[in-house]
């Protein structure tokens, strides 16, 4: 993932934002939270129902792979904090929980006790035995406190899962979450523990029949394919760069399932290029009547943010204002299919300044039903902040100033254009073992 592209790139992701100052000694916004307090102030009465939950403790930015890495922790504290400072938590229904860990039992749900073991002792382990469960490479460097932070990333997944289906809240975000690579018996692409996958076990455990999971990532969703790919009680759906040109090389229209479970593993490979209208009207041809079809239960979406022009690992050219058009319809088709159940996640997203915080900003707006306006300005505050943190001067706005428009699908099929020959390639792969029929 790294070390395949990000060399032969201008690595703007890495390590970038990284000081020597915590956030521990700065206030950002007037009443917000610092690093330290945001995960460990008395919640909110939770409401009887709220309208959005955020499992969030300050050792979810612990997951920390070191200074030259792509995966910035800063990014998810941006975030966190541009979504207080324009006000996103100030509502009685948008509540802050404690982040339970995950113990071994959750983490076996979807990885090898042996794997678990491994990552556990990876601080005294040998090179090899490193190597043999993807731990201490490039991608995966060993960093102090593995277990500990990866495993808290799972539980702060699961409690935005238990959250939603026990009915105590609408919809739920982790954006440390997302970590979609990791596979049931190692590491890879920066995931330890797979978050998602665990939170889906844990759904499907619970009593939910059908669990919808939608991939947003420019990466392949693989690990958690893998996890279910013989399991019709869950649709994965990723729509991603095409894998000739991207990590991990994986996710053509033809992976489609096991037996037993044909069609439900869904991949729209996307060409290097697509830009905002093309990728929307991608995800209209395959997304809304798949959702149609299946009927979740509940909807677990990762929101990667690395589909973005300016992302330095990906070749996908979408904009703030794509990407939160894509929130937008996720949300709506929670709505629509899954009772409203709706659990957001993070993922990837490397430019951690001018790009992930607005993204995820928007989608904690999203899910709180409180929309931010696109031309909304950036306070003041978090600027400050992002410059005491960064020594980047970031843009001001919570657009891109792009209002995509996409072309319905039902304009017509264009043999000539590429994106449409990979939507055709899918519907063609898993519409029929839906009873859809993918010329319609």
């Amino acid at each position: 993932m790294w070390s395949s592209h990000a060399r032969s790139k201008n690595r703007i992701g890495a390590g970038q934002g990284r000081t020597d100052r915590s956030m521990r000694d700065v206030r950002p916004c007037p009443g917000a939270a610092s690093r330290e307090l945001a995960g460990n102030r008395p919640e909110k009465e939770v409401p009887v129902k709220a309208s959005l939950t955020v499992p969030w403790d300050s050792r979810l930015l612990d997951y920390d792979f070191g200074h030259d890495h792509p995966l910035a922790p800063v990014r998810v504290e941006l975030a966190m904090e541009l979504a207080r400072c324009l006000g996103v938590f100030e509502p009685e229904d948008v509540v802050t929980v404690p982040v339970p860990g995950a113990d071994d039992a959750l983490l076996r749900l979807v990885h090898d006790a042996d794997y678990i073991e491994a990552v556990k002792r990876s601080a005294h382990a040998a090179h090899g035995e490193r190597a043999r469960f993807g731990l201490g490479t490039e991608d995966n460097p060993y960093f102090p406190g593995m277990h500990e932070a990866s495993s808290l990333i799972v539980g702060a997944s699961v409690e935005a899962a238990r959250r939603v289906w026990t009915g105590q809240s609408a919809h739920a975000v982790n954006l440390a979450g997302g970590l979609h690579h990791a596979m049931r018996s190692h590491a890879s692409g920066f995931c330890v523990y797979n978050d998602p996958a665990v939170a889906i076990a844990w759904l499907l455990a619970a009593g939910a029949r059908r669990v919808a999971y939608v991939d947003v990532d420019v990466h392949h969703g693989d690990g958690v394919q893998a996890a279910f790919w013989d399991d019709p009680r869950v649709l994965t759906i990723s729509l991603h760069e095409h894998p000739r040109t991207l990590f991990p090389g994986t996710g053509l229209p033809a992976e489609a399932g096991g037996r037993g479970a044909e069609g439900h593993a869904v991949n729209v490979a996307l060409p290097a290029g697509t830009r905002d209208e093309p990728w929307l009207r991608a995800f209209d041809a395959v997304v809304p009547p798949l959702m149609a079809a299946f009927v979740p239960d509940v909807l677990v979406t990762q929101h990667g943010c690395d589909t973005h022009m300016r992302d330095p690992l990906g070749h996908l050219l979408l904009t703030v204002d794509g990407q939160r058009a894509a929130a937008e319809r996720l949300h709506r088709l929670a709505h629509e299919h899954a009772g409203g159940r709706w659990v957001a996640l993070g993922g990837g997203g490397y430019e951690v300044v001018d790009v992930v915080p607005r993204i995820w900003a928007h989608l904690l707006a999203e899910a709180a039903e409180r929309p931010i306006p696109p031309a909304t300005p950036i306070p003041g505050e978090w600027l400050t902040f992002v410059r005491t943190r960064t020594d980047r001067d970031p843009v001001a706005v919570m657009t891109d100033g792009h209002d995509p428009a996409p072309r319905p699908w039902s304009s017509g099929y264009n043999p000539g254009d590429p994106v449409d020959r990979a939507v055709v390639a899918t519907r063609r792969a898993v519409f029929p073992w839906h009873g859809l029929d993918p010329w319609a």
